[in-house]
């Protein structure tokens, strides 16, 4: 026998049947967009989004953005209560609008409101690019010239996250007018005084990067974020010219002069902390 012969009894490979495999739990594992490492989900939410071995920086949803930056509780949610129409009547549009909403659970792609960053309280809003891939509507340039009118009211610091795809295709021309409204309230933001921070997270493009994510006090990125106006195809098309590889990457335009700090994730809390301490009266930065 061959348990007499080798000492021991043969091993042979079994494969899970249907029933084991139904045990594992939906969602618990998460592979890197990037090295393609396969991580439980738990450890990468442990490290903010951020793959342990190659360093990629994942999209966060903007509840994630939030829960990693202010102080517990400290969150105050505005204008929740906006929410998406369709003014020029584009097929199904609100259909889907609806089933963004059902899957992740805001009212529409940006949250604003203010809370307190290492006790320092600052107005906010944070672009989520799992809605509509975060473009910009009606309601989300208004809630967001609406959030820094607020700032402006209550002499508060405004810092936003972009991250977008650029304007909201079924709503035409009222979705390139929100370029317009959001530029002219960080205008007048700035010319009272108030100090707006712009993180551009990946993608920030289209018209949410042609206006308001561009026109910062300071304006940050996280490493790798595609960051740019037209995509590359077409820029190539029209100049006729092999663009760098690294174009439209937060690297290449911190290089150009167009941002100043490309930021990890670990460092950001932190950052923005000293950045917001020294813009206040009298702060002092150690």
């Amino acid at each position: 026998m061959l348990k007499d012969f080798f000492g021991k009894k043969k091993k042979y490979a079994t494969i899970p049947s249907e029933e084991n495999k139904l045990e594992v739990p939906e969602g618990l594992m998460k592979k890197c967009m990037n090295c393609h490492k396969i991580y439980y989900r738990k450890e990468m939410n442990k490290n903010i989004n951020v793959c342990p071995n190659c360093d990629y920086h994942h999209r966060m949803t903007a509840w994630e953005r939030i829960d990693s930056l202010f102080d517990e509780g400290s969150f105050e949610e505005w204008d929740k209560q906006v929410t998406t129409t369709n003014p020029l009547q584009f097929p199904e549009y609100e259909a889907k609008v609806e089933k963004d909403q059902n899957k992740t659970g805001l009212n529409e792609g940006v949250v604003t409101g203010k809370g307190s960053i290492d006790s320092q309280i600052t107005a906010f809003a944070v672009m989520d690019s799992s809605f509509r891939m975060g473009s910009m509507g009606s309601v989300v340039g208004e809630k967001i010239a609406r959030a820094i009118e607020k700032a402006n009211a209550q002499s508060l610091p405004f810092i936003i996250f972009t991250a977008s795809g650029g304007a909201r295709m079924q709503e035409g021309v009222l979705s390139l007018m929100q370029m317009a409204k959001t530029s002219v309230a960080v205008k007048r933001f700035s010319e009272s005084g108030g100090l707006m921070i712009s993180v551009m997270t990946h993608p920030t493009t289209g018209g949410v990067s042609a206006s308001f994510a561009s026109i910062g006090d300071y304006n940050l990125a996280e490493p790798g974020a595609l960051i740019g106006f037209a995509g590359r195809r077409i820029i190539e098309q029209t100049i006729r010219e092999k663009l760098p590889d690294d174009f439209q990457t937060a690297e290449f335009l911190l290089k150009h002069g167009q941002l100043d700090k490309v930021i990890h994730r670990h460092d950001l809390k932190s950052l923005l902390s000293k950045l917001l301490l020294m813009h206040q009266k009298g702060g002092e930065v150690s």
